[in-house]
């Protein structure tokens, strides 16, 4: 049998029972933001039809490339207005 490390933490026990308590860490664009748990550390992100979904390494790739995307498209508009004024 194998040993497993215990995981138990008193944060984790707290969010379980109470909820979590989501701070935006980073905002993808004006719609999808990166949330960070205050009590737990457990990171979130929203997701395509508008639910909260835990932050793994496929969420933050594409994530990054929405806001590159994002990023890109808004210099355009600015620069776009502000010949046009």
């Amino acid at each position: 049998m194998k040993d497993t490390p215990n995981n138990f933490s008193f944060a984790k026990l707290f969010c379980n029972i109470f909820g979590h308590k989501l701070k935006v860490t980073k905002n993808v664009t004006d719609h999808v933001h990166e949330y960070k748990c205050a009590n737990c550390g457990q990171e979130m992100t929203d997701t395509a039809n508008g639910f909260l979904a835990p932050l793994t390494k496929k969420f933050k790739e594409t994530n990054n490339y929405i806001a590159k995307i994002h990023k890109r498209r808004k210099n355009r508009r600015v620069r776009h207005y502000a010949k046009a004024s």
